[in-house]
């Protein structure tokens, strides 16, 4: 029963690049520079995500974040990576593909942020898009879903310019900020 497990039980998911970005699986080497550019982002990050937590940016955090990231990996149910400029030196941001679904479904959704001096400059774009081929290539997943707040504008540009396709409004759909906000829905299909 291949089909319902990782591809990547024995060996780590791939580093993929392009001639802008790098994107791999976070380690614990990469704590500093993810909790200098979270806390430098901070404000920037607020508005569009869950409330942190109080010792969101500890290194013992960052510990059991990249345990539950690996064990995510082996189950198949998510895949976490680090976006990094095209040496792969500094890291500008993340992306994630979580909530995997097997069987007759084949999809996962999409999450993401940018560090704050890192906006605007390519880089998820960059980022998106091989997530992307890495879904349909080695993954075999013939859906990805992303959910967006109706106002961010520059989260709505970039689903469009990767082939996301607009599909709905999903009313209270997760809690941002401390409050349950309206989405929208987004799905980008392997055809």
């Amino acid at each position: 029963m291949a089909f319902l497990r990782s591809p990547f039980a024995a060996d780590p998911p791939p580093t993929l690049r392009d001639g802008h970005a790098m994107i791999r699986v976070p380690d614990m080497g990469d704590y500093e520079q993810w909790a200098g550019l979270r806390a430098g982002s901070r404000d920037f990050l607020t508005p569009w995500e869950p409330i942190w937590p109080s010792n969101d940016l500890t290194r013992t955090a960052f510990r059991s974040r990249v345990r539950q990231y690996w064990r995510d990996i082996d189950e198949d149910v998510a895949y976490p990576y680090f976006i990094f400029d095209a040496a792969g030196e500094t890291l500008v941001g993340a992306l994630t593909l979580s909530n995997v679904r097997r069987g007759v479904a084949q999809t996962a959704t999409l999450g993401y942020w940018i560090g704050l001096p890192f906006a605007r400059q390519g880089y998820m774009t960059s980022g998106v898009r091989l997530i992307l081929e890495f879904s349909f290539r080695h993954l075999g997943l013939h859906r990805v879903e992303a959910a967006c707040l109706p106002h961010n504008q520059a989260s709505i540009g970039l689903l469009r310019k990767c082939g996301f396709a607009h599909e709905g409004l999903a009313r209270g759909y997760l809690k941002i900020a401390g409050d349950w906000r309206d989405h929208l829905l987004f799905a980008r299909l392997s055809d």
